[in-house]
């Protein structure tokens, strides 16, 4: 597999100051397939400062050649597509053919919905005897987390540049390649030096370094409650801006007039789609008691067909993390009626599909997020009883609401604590603000709203 044994910083590639590296892994089968550098603090203070050395010149950049440099890095990210999905399939251990439809094809989209947006966003508005001035917000630290490595990268560094920001990336260490290909890309694309730039390591030492660096203006990260809450608290002592998209337990509401079959089937792949790693997955399923039983059964069926076509885990720390859970479970009283805590191969970081019943809203699998192929299955009473089990966790991120009728569902969804839901299936659609309520983040991605995140406003009265 290919990697670059440097970093990327000020339009170049070259030797990290420390000889630390980092294995990458295939967790399919357990085999290293590459070494990246494990950057340290002067490499992260070296990557700052060639980002704020670019600064001045890219913000004053006009938005129609930041537009077309986006346009470019798309065209950059397409020309690459092949290569993007075999390298997330052998970093991530994604199927190829999700790789394909999903981990490539979703990032290259947003990248163009950027390149439209920065030619036709108004940077500058009038507000009676004030022009009222959009700016970027200076340098951003993104650090990206593992499960979408390509898609997280994308939506902070497309917004990010379209706004006319500087960028420190700091991916997540399990999967370095593909972020490595995004760098090549916006090589290719003729965004100037030192505009993006790309360091490896590990968490506490580069993405510490780079969250607390005074050179650093926003930290935008995507990743667990638990590091965007120290992320917050770093931030917050240096007045720094943050956006965070964190953890999720969202709930999937089958009313009563839905298409059963319909609900459940298109529940049970969501939660099993990317293995589970999914932040927005709807890993809780509430249906009425009267029709629960049947709605287990759907579940149990629809969980066996996934057997052999989910990947593994990304390590084997996030296998022993989510078998924990499994176990948890079991130990608290819900009933399992697919998968298990087993490992079904002898290599690679596997779990079953697995499908909880008799799940109550107090046990720890229907309050904490597992990462991984998991699904409670939840009874409720009427439809207050299913709002209250719905906004009954910490948690706000996405969720789902099915019934016979779009406005039945539609109405249960403005009742629901959450960022984002999908009525009947909704489709996903890259121009919509994504993020989350309470301690599902700070902040939006994605379309305009991700755009706003990095620029700040000025007023000039006249």
């Amino acid at each position: 597999m290919k990697a670059h044994d440097g970093l990327y910083i000020d339009g170049a590639w070259r030797p990290a100051a420390t000889t630390e590296v980092i294995e990458v892994v295939n967790p399919a089968d357990e085999q290293v397939i590459a070494h990246v550098p494990a950057a340290g603090a002067p490499d992260v203070d070296a990557a700052v400062r060639a980002a704020r050395a670019a600064l001045p010149a890219w913000a004053a950049t006009p938005p129609a050649e930041r537009a077309a440099r986006l346009a470019a890095l798309r065209d950059a990210l397409v020309a690459r597509k092949d290569e993007i999905a075999e390298t997330v399939t052998a970093e991530l251990g994604s199927p190829l053919q999700f790789s394909q439809a999903v981990h490539a094809a979703v990032p290259i989209a947003v990248a163009g919905s950027y390149a439209e947006l920065a030619a036709t966003h108004s940077f500058e508005e009038k507000v009676g005897n004030s022009t009222v001035l959009h700016e970027p917000v200076g340098v951003v630290a993104a650090i990206t987390p593992w499960n979408y490595p390509l898609h997280q990268i994308v939506a902070k560094a497309a917004p990010a540049l379209a706004a006319g920001c500087t960028i420190v990336l700091k991916p997540a260490e399990d999967t370095p390649l593909t972020a490595q290909l995004f760098a090549e890309a916006v090589h290719e694309a003729g965004v100037p030096a030192g505009v993006f730039n790309l360091v490896t390591g590990l968490g506490p030492v580069a993405g510490q370094a780079l969250a607390e660096h005074p050179g650093v203006d926003l930290v935008s990260f995507t990743g667990s409650t638990a590091v965007g809450r120290q992320i917050g608290a770093a931030a917050g002592a240096a007045v720094k801006r943050v956006a965070l998209e964190l953890g999720g337990k969202s709930a999937n509401v089958i009313l009563p007039s839905a298409d059963l079959a319909r609900a459940v089937h298109v529940g049970v792949a969501n939660v099993m789609s990317n293995s589970g790693q999914t932040c927005s997955a709807w890993t809780r399923m509430l249906v009425h008691r009267d029709r629960y039983d049947e709605a287990v059964g759907l579940a149990r069926t629809a969980a066996a067909k996934y057997a052999d076509r989910i990947g593994p885990l990304v390590n084997a720390g996030q296998r022993t993390r989510v078998r924990g859970y499994i176990e948890k479970g079991i130990a608290e009283g819900a009933r399992l009626v697919a998968g298990g805590p087993e490992s079904p191969r002898e290599k690679g970081y596997f779990v079953s599909p697995t499908v909880f019943a008799d799940v109550t809203p107090a046990m720890t699998i229907a309050q904490e997020e597992i990462f991984g192929p998991v699904l409670s299955i939840l009874r409720y009473d009427d439809e207050d009883d299913a709002l209250r089990i719905a906004n009954g966790t910490v948690y706000g991120l996405a969720g789902a609401v099915w019934a016979g009728d779009a406005a039945e569902a539609e109405a249960f969804a403005r009742r629901m604590d959450t960022g984002q839901v999908d009525i009947n299936g909704g489709r996903f659609n890259p121009l919509a603000p994504f993020g989350g309520y309470k301690q599902s983040g700070v902040g939006r991605e994605l379309g305009a709203h991700g755009l706003t995140e990095y620029l700040q406003t000025k007023s000039l009265q006249f």
